[in-house]
């Protein structure tokens, strides 16, 4: 241990509190907490014969630590997810989804709510079921509860202007509140029952069904009941293909660690009732943690937003805080939660389960890493390049005659996308639609040296043909980075002059680079420059019907933001505004039948 550090850890004290290590040049590289700060600084700096391997080298990285006294480990809980919010070390458990997995949404903000896919759920007083491990998995449940379930089916902006019954409601497997005077009661317990069904409590839900088919039988109600008879039996066709992994029928997760010198896999298994729902992985990279950390760090960011925690989470390892975050999750379920790390019997099986799967996981990482590292490689060779592309960036401009220019970048680290550092521009100094100008603007911003931005790629990639490569060499020379970013640019195939590939570009080269059998590594590109086109037009998109909309409605006298609000709240478009009639837009609160006239005459509608 170096001698300043040995000397300062000698001044700590006992107490609960946080940690903060830094490198040589002073940035936080972890941030940890512990109950005995003494005590669990001492765990770094033993002799390095005691560490692992991966421990070693990042130890080694420290120069100098903090140290923040707290008077009781909840609030040293606290003060960790702020300080970790605040610094983003590089080697604490920053756990990423290992893909994003599909959810079901039910919102409930709508007086008659329906179950729609989303990727990303969000905080608007929705309710969220999920994450399905796959998109066929969600698609066989929304299958089956749209076949047994009368919820609506259509979208909100079509659910505010539909004037007549849709198919749905013909096949008798929708409501249709949208036209027909449906019973609120009648359509909230419906909803009651999806949301038992999606929360693992079907058998809870037959025997509800059960009693309801009885009932309506008593009153002689055929119709219902035969209704209800069959909405049972598909329940209990659906239970038979659960598997039953308890026997108390308990609500738990169940969560266990596999890792190595360079990535972590925290593995989380759903049993709801007995049954097991799914599995799901998180990502961590290096870390400094062990695995009661890791564990520590997942429950204590994992349930913030989660509107079902169970009564029970089973781990691998039990985290030095335990007893704090089990009373973080009992705050927040509003019941008892136990945090615990079984002995013998079932439970443990369950652990045992979770951390198989944790294993075959992080080795199919491995794989999977190990297989892009070698095409990153082949990929170095074949354009001649003095690095290993690690970190590739793609820009592509997006506009229709000049209007809303925009432009877009993606990057791929390691051959994957990383989507967190995706970025979108506005053009702000260009005029009509002038590509060129439009990518060295855009280049200026991204490379302009005064900016701390993310860290410059080993390859730049624009899409276009040579005009866009010249310049990108001429922004990098400006910028000072020709030496250290490589530059190509992607042009799309030319099939009236019998191109059959798209064309990569190179500086100093005045052919397109042959990638003979290695077709491999241009269908890599492409891919790379598909998701910019994608990225770039969704904003172009969005950018350009949100400036269409509020152009045409600010030059409505007697339209503000209130009014205007109101108006894409109701009916969601430009275009619904258009199909709405005058008595419509006029019932709305603040407007008026003269109004409304004024509006539709302005919109030429």
């Amino acid at each position: 241990m170096q001698t300043a550090l040995k000397e300062k850890l000698n001044t700590v004290g006992h107490g609960p509190g946080c940690y903060l290590m830094k490198d040589a040049a002073g940035t936080v590289i972890y941030i940890g907490k512990a109950v005995n700060l003494k005590k669990r600084l001492r765990s770094y700096f033993k002799p390095k014969r005691q560490m692992d391997i991966k421990t070693g080298v990042l130890v080694g990285k420290i120069d100098t630590f903090e140290t923040i006294r707290t008077a009781s480990e909840q609030e040293a809980l606290i003060l960790e997810a702020t300080l970790i919010r605040k610094h983003h070390p590089r080697y604490n458990v920053i756990l990423k989804d290992d893909k994003r997995y599909p959810s079901l949404k039910l919102d409930l903000n709508h007086p008659y709510p329906n179950l729609t896919v989303v990727r990303k759920p969000a905080k608007d007083g929705a309710r969220y079921f999920g994450p399905f491990s796959s998109a066929y998995a969600v698609k066989q449940t929304l299958k089956f509860i749209n076949k047994n379930f009368k919820l609506r089916k259509c979208k909100n902006s079509t659910f505010n202007r539909r004037t007549r019954p849709c198919l749905n409601y013909q096949m008798g497997i929708c409501l249709a509140p949208c036209c027909l005077a449906v019973d609120a009661k009648t359509y909230a317990r419906i909803v009651d029952q999806v949301t038992m069904l999606l929360k693992g409590r079907t058998p809870q839900l037959i025997n509800e069904v059960k009693k309801e088919t009885q009932a309506a039988a008593a009153i002689q109600d055929y119709e219902k009941a035969t209704v209800l008879r069959d909405r049972r039996y598909a329940l209990e066709k659906l239970v038979e293909k659960q598997v039953v992994v308890t026997n108390d029928f308990r609500d738990r997760d169940i969560l266990a660690v596999a890792g190595d010198e360079t990535l972590t896999v925290v593995t989380q298994l759903t049993v709801r009732n007995g049954y097991l729902l799914g599995s799901r992985h998180f990502i961590a990279e290096q870390t400094l943690a062990d695995e009661n950390e890791i564990i520590g760090a997942f429950i204590s960011r994992r349930y913030d937003d989660m509107p079902d925690i169970p009564g029970e989470i089973l781990v691998s390892q039990m985290p030095d805080d335990s007893n704090v975050l089990a009373e973080k999750l009992t705050g927040l379920r509003g019941r008892r939660v136990y945090i615990r790390a079984p002995q013998r019997g079932e439970k443990v099986r369950l652990v045992q389960m979770a951390a198989e799967n944790a294993i075959a996981r992080l080795r199919d990482l491995h794989a999977g890493l190990d297989e892009k590292q070698r095409l990153l490689e082949r990929l170095q060779k074949r354009l001649g390049l003095t690095r290993l592309p690690t970190r590739i960036e793609c820009f592509d401009n997006s506009n229709l005659l000049g209007q809303s220019p925009v432009a877009a970048m993606v990057v791929f680290r390691n051959g994957n996308p990383e989507k967190s550092a995706y970025r979108k521009y506005k053009i702000k100094t260009v005029t009509g639609p002038d590509d060129y100008q439009s990518m060295a603007e855009v280049l200026r911003r991204r490379y302009d040296p005064d900016k701390k931005e993310a860290p410059l790629p080993e390859l730049l990639m624009l899409d276009g043909g040579k005009g866009q490569l010249n310049i990108g060499r001429a922004i990098l020379r400006e910028m000072a980075l020709a030496d250290r970013i490589e530059l190509i640019s992607i042009a799309k195939k030319d099939e009236t002059r019998g191109e059959t590939r798209d064309k990569i570009y190179k500086p100093g080269r005045v052919n397109p680079i042959n990638f003979g059998h290695q077709e491999d590594l241009l269908l890599f590109l492409q891919q790379i420059r598909d998701e910019a086109h994608r990225f770039a037009i969704g904003f172009y998109r969005r950018r350009h019907r949100q400036t269409a909309v509020h152009s045409a409605l600010d030059n409505i006298k007697g339209v503000g933001e209130r009014r205007k609000k109101a108006l894409l709240t109701r009916f969601g478009s430009l275009g619904g505004i258009q199909r709405a009639s005058i008595e419509e837009i006029g019932a709305l609160p603040g407007l008026h039948l003269q109004l409304a006239r004024e509006i539709k005459k302005a919109l030429g509608s």
